[in-house]
Parts: C-alpha cells; sequence; structure tokens
C-alpha cells in the first residue's frame, strides 16, 4: 500500500516538476525561441519590430503587470530613449554602443523625473498624473528643434557597421540587424528573470497584493515603486534605443499618447504579470496591424474587436490563459 501511495506522489509531482523547471529557466527558454524566430516569420523587419515593441510592454509589464501600477506615460520613457541613442549618433558623433547606452540612462532619468512625481497617487489618479507628465515630454521634444528636429523628427540614424571587438558586421543586413536587437533582448530577459526571482521581485509582488500588508511587514513601499518604475524606465529606454537604430529615424510620434495606449494593449493581450506575455501581445498586436492592413485601411477597428473578444473570455490576456490550461 505504501508502495503505491509513493508511486501516485511521484506521478502527480512529475509535471509540477516539469513546470517548475520550466519556469526556472524561462530565459533560457525565451532565449532559444528568439534565435529561431525569424525563421517562423514572414520577413524579418516585422519580427524585429515584435522584438523591439514586446521589449517596451516588457518594460511596461514590471510596472503593471507585477507592481500593479497603470501608467499611460510610458511613451515618455521610450521616445526618450530613442531620442537620446539618436542625439548621441547625430549631433554628438558617438559609437552605437554608448547610444544604446545613452538611451538607457535617458529612460532611467526620465523614470526617476517621472516617478519621483507620481508614485504618491494611486489608482486613476497615477495614470492622470503619468499621462500629463508625458505630454510635458512630448511637448518639450517637439520645441527643441534644434537637436531633435521636431515635427520632422530626428533623421540621420545611420549605423551601417556594427565593430564588436573587431569582428564587423553589416548592420544593413536584415537578419544582422535581427540578431543585434535579438542579443539585448536575450540579455534584458535575463535581468528580467534575475528581478523577480529576487527578494525584490518577491517585494513588488507583495506591494500589489497588499500594499498595507507590505508596509507593515517592514517594505518601504515609495522606494519600492520608485525603483521599480527607473527599471522599467531602463527596459524602455533600452527598447527606444534599439528602435532608433532600427528606423534609422526617430518620429516625433514615438512620444504621442498612442504609443502608451498601444503598449497598454499588448500586455492585456499578451497577459498583464507573465514572462512572455508581453511578447505574444507585441506579435498578436503587429500580425494582426500587418494583416489586417492589407484588406483595409481600418485595420484599428479589427484590432479594437478582437482586443474587446480577448478582455472578455480571456481576461488573464492569451499566454496567461494558456499557462492556466497547462499549469498542473
Amino acid at each position: 500500500m505504501n508502495e503505491i501511495s509513493q508511486t501516485l506522489v511521484q506521478t502527480s509531482a512529475e509535471p509540477r516538476n516539469w513546470f517548475e523547471t520550466a519556469r526556472r529557466h524561462r530565459a533560457l527558454l525565451g532565449s532559444l525561441f528568439v534565435l529561431v524566430f525569424p525563421l517562423i516569420m514572414p520577413f524579418t523587419a516585422l519580427a524585429v519590430n515584435i522584438l523591439i515593441y514586446g521589449l517596451y510592454a516588457l518594460g511596461f509589464n514590471l510596472l503593471f503587470g507585477y507592481l500593479g501600477l497603470l501608467s499611460f506615460g510610458h511613451a515618455a520613457l521610450f521616445g526618450t530613449g530613442a531620442y537620446l541613442c539618436g542625439i548621441a549618433i547625430v549631433h554628438m558623433g558617438l559609437p552605437w554602443y554608448a547610444a544604446i547606452l545613452m538611451g538607457i540612462l535617458g529612460g532611467v532619468v526620465m523614470a526617476a523625473a517621472i516617478g519621483a512625481l507620481a508614485i504618491r497617487t494611486r489608482g486613476i489618479y497615477f495614470a492622470m498624473v503619468t499621462m500629463a507628465l508625458s505630454q510635458c515630454v512630448f511637448y518639450l521634444f517637439y520645441q527643441a528643434e534644434r537637436w531633435t528636429g521636431g515635427e520632422n523628427g530626428l533623421r540621420g540614424i545611420n549605423v551601417r557597421i556594427i565593430d564588436i571587438f573587431g569582428l564587423k558586421f553589416d548592420f544593413i543586413h536584415p537578419l544582422t540587424r535581427y540578431y543585434v536587437v535579438a542579443a539585448f533582448v536575450i540579455a534584458a530577459l535575463y535581468v528580467l528573470s534575475r528581478i523577480l526571482a529576487s527578494p525584490f521581485g518577491a517585494a513588488i509582488e507583495a506591494v500589489r497584493e497588499n500594499e498595507a500588508r507590505a508596509r507593515a511587514s517592514g517594505y518601504n513601499v515609495t522606494l519600492t515603486r520608485l525603483i521599480a518604475f527607473i527599471l522599467s524606465g531602463a527596459f524602455c529606454g533600452l527598447a527606444g534605443a534599439l528602435m532608433a537604430l532600427h528606423l534609422s529615424i526617430v518620429p516625433i510620434e514615438i512620444l504621442h499618447i498612442e504609443t502608451s495606449g498601444m503598449v497598454v494593449m499588448m500586455s492585456l493581450l499578451g497577459g498583464m504579470g507573465t514572462f512572455f506575455g508581453p511578447f505574444v501581445g507585441a506579435a498578436v498586436f503587429l500580425m494582426l496591424e500587418n494583416l489586417v492592413s492589407l484588406w483595409t485601411v481600418h485595420w484599428q477597428l479589427i484590432v479594437g474587436a478582437v482586443f474587446v473578444v480577448c478582455v472578455l473570455f480571456f481576461p488573464a490576456g492569451i499566454w496567461g490563459t494558456i499557462l492556466k490550461w497547462i499549469k498542473p
């Protein structure tokens, strides 16, 4: 009888062990998928866009999905990263890697500035404050025409050769461009995985679940919110810098409120609070945009209908629902 019970316990533990093993190695599994992703996409440029917007949504999801703060101002972080990367190349003549670091730093500084003003508010007030501050950033970059190009955007971000320790790669080649972007995305996946597995990752989820209990347990809730916002800004700044290199221009629309709304849709479509949800949401959104726009200029209507259906019938998002189905 004991042998039968032991066998049943081992059998029931196997799927749980499989799921936990996959969760522990989620960054590795995500990296492997990123490496083969362009092989299953219709064209490489779409795959690059999905990676970049997925990274942007990843940064937003750290704040929204894991901490529970809904921001309508993340376009400011994304756009600041893009503009500072472009300014570093066009106006300062810095190499591509220094420009990317400038973009990350820009996202961090902008997140610290916005976060310091917004994190003391809650709920809809936090969303409105971040949106208002984002619009201020939009106006600031719009007026700095000498540096940003104003209405025409910043042009001339031409990176043709990627030089890594003496090895030169043709950045114009689509696959080379994809894998350069993929290298940064893979690094970001590992960094996020370590953040979530750290005590700080437990702290931000504790604040999300019960702020009063987290404060009573000794957590500095205000500081936790600010650090999470700054980390979110680092990911979004990196995504913006990669977008500037990918497009060779930075359009002023990158700072528009629509860019903030788009990342909210991507996160909800994929599944907020999930590791791969932002990339799934970005893939669904961008593929729908590319496919439906071939048939009609009113593609937003179709994408909006799909979004409503997902919210009504898959409130956990596409990837979140899949996890619920396969989780033992």
